[in-house]
């Protein structure tokens, strides 16, 4: 079923932190979620633009960690080349943000040009 070793595609050099991978397992292994479902990460206005899908687009880069599925947008796996993409989940909304890996531990790692916001309770909209 599943090659064994990473499934990691692409320039991207993205890490997920243990909250982002639980964050992204439970967006997407939700049972109203598409069976094969992954985050996918895309450029947008202010920043990145995080949104639920059944699948990787054509020249997306998949990165499987720990059975969370991401996708990236080739521009936006350049933007991420290196970078951790960490989780926190208030009020049953979750908010994706980068953490600088010299500074995992300071919430001045925040940078509103690559915080990323996406709402859980929204997801079943991306559904037919």
């Amino acid at each position: 079923m599943a090659s064994e070793g990473p499934h990691q595609t692409g320039a991207t050099l993205l890490t997920l932190t243990e909250h982002a991978q639980t964050a992204v397992r439970t967006l997407t292994q939700d049972p109203q979620a598409p069976e094969n479902a992954g985050l996918r990460i895309t450029p947008g206005n202010a920043g990145l633009e995080l949104m639920l899908v059944a699948e990787p687009v054509p020249g997306d880069a998949l990165i499987d960690d720990g059975g969370a599925r991401v996708f990236v947008e080739p521009q936006a796996a350049q933007l991420l080349d290196e970078q951790t993409l960490d989780a926190q989940v208030e009020d049953g909304n979750v908010n994706f943000f980068l953490a600088s890996p010299d500074a995992m531990s300071s919430s001045d790692a925040l940078d509103d040009e690559t915080q990323a916001r996406h709402d859980a309770s929204r997801a079943e909209t991306l559904h037919e």
